[in-house]
């Protein structure tokens, strides 16, 4: 019996029989999800994952793939999106990885007041050891930080509330808000959010609400030059725009982290950077 998660049952019929007609031509995966984005208008990472599925159908045509997490819903077919208190706008859309650039999500009073509000707290980022999880000062990340509670004032809750309603993903499945400061020549070099859980530190990570799913980059300054987002695997800078964020998924819908999503923060040339990221994981986040 098909499990009732089923990516690939969830299609229309015809394409479940296109398909597995085309595997069955040896046709490539990923020709075949781009078609499916194309011309069925389907999400990408459903179309991936319905192929997927039917790859690992053994003989007797019952479904062996594993069960399909739900995951924050990134909407990149309207060109706005009505979160909560604010219209926030579809900037771009990338399918493979999954990046959303929106703009409007903070109002310039927001971002101003989340600045001052986080100044005195500021201390060198630090980055997470592979070795036993804890977090250290190195010389790839050389901004300045500061971590949030969820929910430690109305106007991070706010925020938080809205980025919830943006991506229908739950508050308390998120971490809680980190403001960093890029001065100039400071960057954050390649890396991925995503936790190695073949590694020993980072599992320790997992264990506090799962995976890293998602991460969303909220823009709180203009920058003058430099300063972008990068992915170095695929191509894209995204430019930091105050009010504006930068949304992507860092693993598919079975858990499987993306390869695509290695991402830097560019150094900064002239002026400043302040950006708060939010992090989202698979389960509540304790």
């Amino acid at each position: 019996m098909m499990m009732m998660n089923s990516a690939l049952v969830a299609l229309p019929k015809e394409w479940q029989a296109w398909i597995n007609a085309n595997l069955a031509r040896s046709c490539h995966p990923d020709e075949m999800a781009a078609i499916m984005v194309r011309d069925g208008h389907f999400d990408g990472q459903l179309a991936r994952a319905a192929i997927d599925e039917a790859l690992h159908r053994s003989g007797d045509g019952q479904a062996q793939a594993p069960a399909i997490q739900p995951m924050p819903r990134l909407d990149g077919a309207s060109n706005t999106i009505q979160a909560l208190d604010r219209q926030v706008q579809v900037l771009l859309s990338l399918q493979a990885p999954r990046v959303v650039l929106f703009g409007n999500v903070l109002s310039d009073e927001e971002c101003d007041a989340m600045i001052a509000y986080t100044e005195s707290r500021l201390e060198r980022s630090p980055v997470v050891s592979d070795r036993d999880g804890s977090t250290q000062v190195h010389a790839h990340r050389s901004s300045r930080g500061a971590m949030l509670q969820r929910g430690e004032c109305e106007l991070v809750s706010r925020i938080e509330n809205r980025l919830a309603a943006l991506i229908d993903w739950p508050v308390e499945n998120g971490e809680g808000l980190q403001v960093l400061r890029y001065e100039k020549d400071n960057e954050y070099r390649p890396h991925y959010d995503w936790f190695d859980a073949a590694s020993p530190g980072p599992r320790k990570h997992l264990e506090r609400g799962g995976q890293r799913v998602a991460t969303i980059i909220m823009y709180l300054s203009e920058v003058e030059e430099g300063g972008g987002t990068s992915f170095p695997n695929i191509g894209l800078q995204v430019q930091p725009k105050k009010g504006s964020a930068v949304c992507f998924l860092n693993t598919d819908h079975y858990g499987n982290p993306d390869q695509k999503t290695l991402h830097a923060g560019e150094p900064v040339a002239r002026g400043v950077k302040v950006i708060a990221t939010k992090w989202l994981r698979q389960r509540e986040y304790r």
